[in-house]
Order: structure tokens, then C-alpha cells, then sequence
């Protein structure tokens, strides 16, 4: 008993530290979260029942309206921006103008992996704190955190002079190209801001995103002398193009390998005629066991952590590329993607802001998350005009798959989270 007392006495002691280290507002602000809960909750359900696959322009829109709505009650600017040119479905955005403290820049984007013909389509309860739906992580749950926390601090009257851009993209999951078009509108509000912050799913309440990779893809065309194949690795005919392909491969494989650098070959065709749909990434071809085949096709994708750690990848595949077997040749083409989100002193210093408050809401430290365990993202189009963090929405797993769900159970403490990380940078010079 007495060892239960002092246990529930420290306890005690340490929730009202905690409170003690809190202001006045940003208490009222944790107030009016817990306020909302169940509206944000509901608001969630809505947006998650409206298909919203990339390519599903109007199902793009329909969320984006809610949006427009939500955010004009808040007394926010709205716009929606149309991305015919890159046929895509268009952003949204919106924002409140002032000058006090870090001007915010808040990511999130209306898109997901499933189009109208996948069966995952609605929201559901799997229990009393865990839901799932298409979407409900990644990231439909950051969309409506980051609005409740606006909410919350716009009734708790702690933002009247701050600038704050909300922009949700509406093709993350599949941007449109050319990038300088479809993410011109974003990068012109990074311009104008001090900080970004992207709300992609949370890796638990420990860590958050201070780096990113870059996703690049490539290409890979040989060409080879189609001939008998009883003459093959003779002078006249040579390897062929399956052969080249395979040395060069092979070499990526073996030569290429560093820390947060890695590179997949997703497709491979090879064979006497090979018709090949780059967009759509599918193919067919057609070949005999006695022809040397003529063509072949890889294509694959590329990751890295900086630019220059890429430059130097992309300068020894071309290398290799370049040493050809007997009567080959090979062309390698690089394709720009999402650019990498570097490692910075400024990202560790928003780090440091989340570390503090996360102690001070009783949450516990906050680390690096290791950004080889991570996708890429909308906020490294900004990253070089701007601090930034990320992985601050939602919990929960299985994001691009028919499990996905939500952890019901800590959304309200990442969104007051979120919150009081708007609220301290926006009283920060």
C-alpha cells in the first residue's frame, strides 16, 4: 500500500508539472481540442467516404469543397487552383495574412492511392479507438489536424497576427508533370514562409521527419545485333541486349551500394520486338530461344538523401553503363522526381521546438526519424527555401493498402501537439 501511495503521489507530482509548464492560452487551446474531438472525428468520416483517388479529378474537388467551406468559417482566405495543364484535379489553399512570429507554411493533400474501382471506399470502426478506410492515415487524418488545430487556436484567440499558409496538393500520390508546374503554387508560398511543417503520418509519438529522400526514377535502353543465336558471343553477333542489360544490373547492384541510397529495377523487358508504355509502367515483348534478342528495356526507381550523394550515383551508372559488351550499346536516362528534404540545422532546430513541447504535454522526448524508413513527400518540394519537419499527422498502419487504419486513440494528443508547435513558432522570431 505504501508503495502505491508514492507512486500515485509522483504521478500526481508530475502531471502538475506539466500543467505548470503550460500557459494560460495554450491550455485554452488543449480545451477547445478537446472541445472538437468528436466533430474532427466526424469531419474525418465525411472526408474519408468521398473517393478521392489522384485521378479521380472531381472526387479530388468534392474533398477540396469541403475544405473551402471549413476554412472560409474560420475566417481564412480560400482559393483552389486548378491543374488542367498537368491534368490533374488542382490544390487547395488557404490563408490568413499577419506578422508576428514564424510565418507557417502547414502541407497536407487531398489524394489518395484509391480510385473509384478499388473495393476499399468507406470509413469503419474496427473497435472503440481504432478505424479504418481508404485514405484515413495517409492522409486524410493530417488534412483535419490541421484544421482542428487552426480551429482550436483561432477560438482560443492565440493567432491573431500570424501568416499561415494551408496548402493541400491534390497529387501527392501521383504528381502531376512537369513538377515546375504542378508544384510552382507551393513553392511560391515556401518563398513566403519561414517554416514548413507536413502532416504525413507519425511514426509514433518519439520521432518526427528532419529528412527525406529524393525519388528519381530511371531508365535503361539497350540495344543488341539480333542474329541466330548459334552465333552468339561471336565477333559478328556479340552478347546481345538481355546480356547488357544483365552486366549492367548486375554492376548497380554490386557498386552503387552506400547508406540511403537504394535503387529498384521495377520492370525488365527484353526480346526481338519490345513495346513498352513508360507512363503506365507495363509492357509486352515477344522473342524466340534462337534469336539473339535485340532490345531490352529496364526501368526503375532511385533513392537518395542528398543532391550530391545522387549526383555521384548518377555519375557511376553512367559509368557503367558506358563499358559495353561486344556489339551492345546502352542509353541511361534520368527522370527528376521529389527532390531529397536535407538533414539541416534549421530542421534540428524545429526538432528541438517539438522536443520541448512534447515534454511539456507530458509526451515524452522526440528523435530524428531514420529517413531511410520513409517515402517521399511534398515538403522536400520546398525544403531548400525553408526549415521544415514532418510526420506530424496521424498514427496507424497499413497506408496504401486495403487495411489502413487510423489509431483513434492518440489523434487527439497529436493534434494538440500540432497545435501548440503552431502556436510557439508563431510567437517565435
Amino acid at each position: 500500500m505504501k508503495k502505491f501511495l508514492t507512486t500515485a503521489l509522483f504521478l500526481l507530482f508530475s502531471i502538475n508539472l506539466v500543467a505548470q509548464q503550460l500557459t494560460e492560452t495554450e491550455q485554452k487551446i488543449l480545451d477547445r481540442i478537446d472541445a472538437n474531438h468528436a466533430e474532427a472525428l466526424k469531419f474525418l468520416e465525411t472526408n474519408v467516404n468521398i473517393n478521392s483517388g489522384t485521378l479521380n479529378l472531381d472526387g479530388v474537388r468534392n474533398v477540396g469543397d469541403n475544405y473551402i467551406e471549413a476554412y472560409d468559417e474560420l475566417g481564412f482566405e480560400t482559393r483552389w487552383i486548378p491543374q488542367d495543364e498537368v491534368s490533374r484535379a488542382g490544390h487547395f489553399f488557404a490563408e490568413q495574412k499577419g506578422n508576428s512570429g514564424k510565418k507557417l507554411l502547414l502541407i497536407g493533400h487531398l489524394d489518395t492511392v484509391f480510385e473509384p474501382d478499388s473495393p476499399f471506399q468507406k470509413f469503419e470502426m474496427l473497435n472503440d479507438s481504432v478505424a479504418t478506410g481508404p485514405g484515413v492515415n495517409d492522409m486524410k487524418a493530417g488534412n483535419v489536424m490541421i484544421f482542428y488545430a487552426l480551429k482550436a487556436l483561432k477560438e482560443a484567440g492565440a493567432i491573431p497576427d500570424a501568416q499561415i499558409i494551408v496548402a493541400y496538393t491534390g497529387d501527392e500520390e501521383k504528381a502531376g508533370s512537369p513538377t515546375s508546374i504542378s508544384r510552382k503554387d507551393l513553392v511560391d508560398a515556401a518563398k513566403r514562409s519561414d517554416v514548413a511543417l507536413g502532416f504525413e503520418t507519425a511514426s509514433g509519438f518519439s520521432y518526427a521527419t528532419v529528412a527525406r529522400r529524393a525519388s528519381f526514377s530511371w531508365k535503361l535502353e539497350v540495344e543488341g545485333r539480333q542474329a541466330h543465336s548459334s552465333g552468339i558471343f561471336s565477333d559478328y553477333t556479340g552478347a546481345g541486349s538481355v546480356y547488357e542489360a544483365s552486366r549492367i544490373l548486375h554492376r548497380f547492384y554490386e557498386e552503387l551500394r552506400e547508406e540511403n541510397l537504394t535503387y529498384n529495377v521495377g520492370v525488365i523487358l527484353g526480346g526481338n520486338e519490345v513495346d513498352y508504355d513508360e507512363e503506365q509502367i507495363r509492357g509486352t515483348v515477344s522473342g524466340k530461344t534462337n534469336i539473339v534478342p535485340k532490345k531490352t528495356i529496364a526501368h526503375g526507381g532511385i533513392r537518395f538523401l542528398t543532391t550530391e550523394q545522387g549526383d555521384r550515383a548518377f555519375a557511376k551508372m553512367r559509368e557503367i553503363v558506358s563499358d559495353h559488351l561486344p556489339r551492345t550499346s546502352a542509353e541511361l536516362t534520368i527522370y527528376e522526381g521529389y527532390p531529397p528534404m536535407e538533414p539541416t540545422d534549421g530542421n534540428m532546430e524545429l526538432l528541438s521546438v517539438l522536443d520541448e513541447l512534447s515534454k511539456d504535454l507530458g509526451l515524452g522526448e522526440v528523435e530524428a526519424y531514420d529517413p531511410g524508413r520513409r517515402g517521399a513527400a511534398d515538403i522536400s518540394f520546398v525544403a531548400n527555401y525553408v526549415d521544415g519537419l514532418d510526420g506530424l499527422g496521424a498514427m496507424g498502419s497499413g497506408a496504401h493498402g486495403p487495411n489502413e487504419t487510423i489509431n483513434l486513440k492518440t489523434y487527439k494528443d497529436l493534434t494538440k501537439r500540432a497545435a501548440l508547435l503552431i502556436y510557439r513558432l508563431t510567437r517565435s522570431e
